[in-house]
């Protein structure tokens, strides 16, 4: 533990007369080593940085030559040396500190200019091993560490971005930054120092296969500040963690205002959806609401996919997001602009029909460049009070090889089709979840419900309903097929779909009752079968 030092106060103006730069990131620093020696500020820097300073004209001392050691070990070390970290951490109105600076001639930095090693966009680029271990950075962290720890002395910028706001300060009081400038830079440097090693730690755990390190962190870089949480009243933002995975965080706002925290919340609920359905093998198209699906269907073409997920439930779309798994063409997005849509979400999107779309203003277009592979595993996490969950993401898929057939009449190829497709679309409900779907499509969905018997009703419900808005004599129930996220633990819900007027039901088993419910399914004429795989989505 440290010996704590004496109390001293910490000065408000800290002028700028020697500054440190080590930057991975070159973005603005000629500009700012030259508004700073324009100033006098005496400007040292490490090797490939200082060489770009030197390069420019300005007059710059390598670290090396300071502490009169070379670079050593590819880089790996350079900055770790008392004369660097004692200009740092020095107390300079601390007479112990000072004298012990000026015994080992340790001159202080006012300022400290350091981005770190790109480890995530190295993690993003690509899975070679020794290259991302190499670009583990171990001198920025202590360098940037150590001066926001000593930030009643020195400035400390992490980030480019806030350049501009350091010469603004020293503008405004006489080439010195304040106490409070300093305080915002130090704790943007832990933030910036924490999501760094969360990042490491997080890959770290990944290549060795631990799913529950002792420590776990969490860092994200801001996208966007929003205007607020779920209600009014809860501040909130959005951040990326540097997954590489399409959807809301990848994508490009072509238009529209600005995404809200509910937007982002169901937009990404959507395109997770729409994913699970292969764009090589059949156009696909999910409308959410309130992170719920009110509509899926496959097609021919994606208009064919919209109306038919439209139909579902015409009415619950309204206001919804519109998720496509390719490239949004003119006649889809004649059809999506026709209906109040908060926001569509697609790979991509043709020049014609992002003019379309432009024609509504307030509606939000992201192309998100490819989509999620429903497959690939990931992080989910819940905060819970004192602590959170974690878990891995829901990539489980199950295909035709994976279904036991359990009732005595087995379901025709048609309804097999159906009953895979209902089954991972239920994968996307909210539990209880239970869907009815017919030839590709979902036609009454039910989310969310204590009861699973009202989820069947519900979704029962929805589907006559859609019926009578489409001009159809009968609900679009009939004929359909039944998939239910978690076991039938009673024959109820299972006699609910029969009675709607579906044929076949899939569902997980592991009932203790599961042959009551497979003999009420004989009873009725059903064919059903068991995949093995629950899918409870809370």
């Amino acid at each position: 533990m440290a010996v704590p030092p004496p109390k001293v106060a910490a000065p408000d103006l800290v002028p700028l007369t020697r500054a440190l730069f080590s930057v991975s990131d070159s973005r603005g620093m000629i500009d700012l080593a030259r508004a700073l020696d324009a100033r006098g500020v005496l400007l040292f820097a490490t090797g490939s940085t200082a060489k770009a300073i030197a390069a420019a004209g300005m007059p710059v001392t390598n670290v090396a030559d300071l502490i009169g050691f070379p670079e050593i070990l590819g880089g790996r070390v350079k900055t770790l040396h008392p004369k660097i970290h004692g200009g740092l951490l020095g107390i300079r109105n601390d007479p112990v500190h000072a004298a012990e600076m000026e015994e080992h001639g340790i001159e202080p930095f006012d300022l400290v200019v350091c981005n770190l090693y790109p480890f995530e966009a190295t993690v993003a680029a690509t899975d070679d091993y020794a290259t991302i271990v190499e670009n583990i950075d171990i001198g920025g962290p202590a360098m940037t560490r150590a001066s926001a720890k000593n930030h009643g002395f020195v400035s400390v910028l992490v980030d480019p971005d806030d350049y501009d706001a350091l010469l603004a300060e020293i503008e405004a009081h006489g080439g010195a930054t304040t106490l409070a400038a300093r305080k915002r830079w130090a704790a943007k440097a832990f933030a910036r120092t924490a999501a760094y090693d969360a990042a490491v730690s997080g890959w770290f755990a990944g290549q060795v296969g631990d799913t529950t390190p002792k420590w776990r962190s969490l860092g994200g870089t801001l996208r966007e500040a929003l205007r607020y949480g779920e209600n009014p009243h809860q501040s909130a933002a959005f951040y990326a963690t540097g997954e590489k995975r399409p959807g809301v965080v990848t994508a490009r706002q072509v238009q529209g205002k600005q995404l809200s925290y509910n937007n982002i919340n169901d937009t990404d609920a959507a395109y997770e959806l729409v994913a699970e359905f292969d764009p090589a093998v059949t156009p696909a198209v999910a409308i959410i609401k309130h992170a719920n699906p009110c509509g899926v269907a496959t097609g021919a073409s994606l208009l064919e996919a919209y109306r038919l997920a439209l139909r579902c439930d015409p009415v619950s779309a309204f206001g919804g997001i519109v998720a496509l798994n390719g490239t949004l063409d003119a006649e889809a997005a004649r059809e999506i602009v026709e209906v109040f849509t908060e926001v569509i979400i697609a790979p991509d999107a043709t020049d014609e029909a992002i003019a379309i779309v432009a024609a509504k203003k307030n509606l939000r277009l992201l192309l998100a460049g490819g989509l999620p592979d429903p497959a690939a595993p990931g992080l989910s996490i819940r905060t819970v009070a004192g602590g959170f969950l974690a878990q891995d993401r829901d990539a489980g898929r199950v295909a035709l090889g994976d279904v036991r057939v359990v009732t005595k009449r087995a379901p025709s190829e048609a309804e097999m089709a159906d009953l895979l497709f209902a089954f991972r679309v239920a994968k996307h409900v909210k539990s209880n979840a239970i869907v009815y779907a017919k030839g590709g499509t979902t036609v009454g969905i039910g989310a969310g419900q204590m009861s699973r018997v009202d989820s069947s009703t519900i979704a029962a419900k929805k589907a006559a309903e859609a019926a009578r808005a489409a001009g159809l004599a009968e609900s679009l129930a009939i004929g359909s097929v039944v998939a239910s996220d978690a076991f039938f633990p009673f024959a109820d819900g299972l006699l609910a779909a029969a009675e709607a007027g579906a044929t076949a039901i899939i569902q997980p088993g592991g009932s203790i009752r599961d042959e009551d419910v497979i003999a009420a399914a004989d009873s009725a004429g059903l064919a059903m079968v068991f995949t093995g795989m629950r899918h409870f989505r809370h």
